[in-house]
């Protein structure tokens, strides 16, 4: 493959943050066109399971152990994925774990480990893709924010400040990498409107009411945006029609966007069931949550029905 290859048929692409959602779906995607892929996540035996779902489906992947927040795991991810393939072509920074509640009520240990993970942890990533992209003088990083990195949310306070220095890292490399003649490598900024993941039953939750958001995407649509952004990222990708509506409104009415978005997170939270106060998996990961849709959906369709 070259750097002006047009398909992903053996691309070698690196996706921390595999072991669910719309990182696992990526995974399977990007494998079944071609592409080599590098999966990396806390949840190893999960992670070996989506390699051999992989392999026997004819394609090529490896499994990487990886805490994001530990800037030696990201090295380690780098050099397993450069022993085995020979380069990286693309690397998707998929990170993002949530904490959900008014933000006096969520322990400042959630908060420190959510800029942790989400924030230090993506920018480990894109300095040692950005180091091995302009020795080799290609690569595409692809970022996965959210409609939150635009639009601030109330009740994801921290997390939606992480988000939204995801899209001004990404929007100051692609600056610094024009700046320094390094045409050939790009950053790209996903952004999704709330999606039926793991993401959420994972996410630490103090507002005493199970997780939930107004008409949630499916997941598949991510995951083609990001099969997308790796040939062809964009350095903001709204996805869907909602994280684009979003991202137009709050461009032109700020304010009433910000109040509209919280006062939906409160409705929607107070229609859900009791859930007790939970850190998540902020701190230690679960042992559930390993697929890509998260059933969230399901679950508010019952909760609706009893209102």
């Amino acid at each position: 493959m070259t750097k002006r290859s047009k398909s992903l048929s053996e691309r070698v692409v690196v996706i921390a943050g595999a072991s669910s959602g719309f990182g696992r779906g990526a995974a399977y995607e990007l494998a079944a066109q071609g592409a080599k892929v590098v999966v990396a996540a806390r949840r190893k035996a999960m992670l070996d399971e989506l390699v051999a779902e992989i392999e026997a489906a004819g394609g090529a992947a490896i499994a990487v152990q990886v805490d994001v927040s530990e800037p030696k795991d990201i090295a380690q991810l780098a050099e397993a994925a450069l022993s085995r393939f020979g380069r990286i072509d693309v690397w998707v920074n998929n990170v993002g774990v949530g904490a959900i509640g008014y933000f006096w009520d969520i322990p400042l240990e959630d908060h420190a480990r959510l800029v942790d993970a989400n924030l230090k942890g993506l920018i480990y990533g894109a300095h040692t893709a950005l180091r091995q992209f302009t020795t080799q003088g290609y690569g595409t990083l692809i970022n996965v924010g959210s409609i939150d990195s635009e639009t601030p949310l109330a009740l994801q306070n921290t997390y939606a400040a992480t988000k939204a220095a995801v899209l001004s890292l990404s929007r100051s490399l692609n600056e610094e990498l024009r700046l320094a003649g390094h045409e050939d490598i790009k950053v790209g900024t996903i952004m999704p409107w709330a999606v039926d993941t793991p993401w959420w039953t994972h996410a630490a939750n103090y507002t005493g009411q199970a997780p939930r958001m107004a008409m949630m995407d499916d997941p598949g649509i991510v995951v083609q945006a990001i099969v997308e952004a790796c040939l062809d990222p964009k350095e903001e990708q709204p996805v869907g029609w909602k994280a684009k509506g979003s991202n137009i409104m709050h461009h032109l009415f700020p304010d009433l966007t910000e109040r509209m978005s919280g006062n939906v997170a409160k409705a929607e939270a107070e229609k859900a069931m009791p859930a007790p106060h939970t850190s998540g998996a902020l701190h230690q990961p679960m042992s559930d949550g390993m697929k890509i849709d998260g059933g969230i959906r399901e679950r508010m369709h019952a909760e609706d029905k009893q209102h």
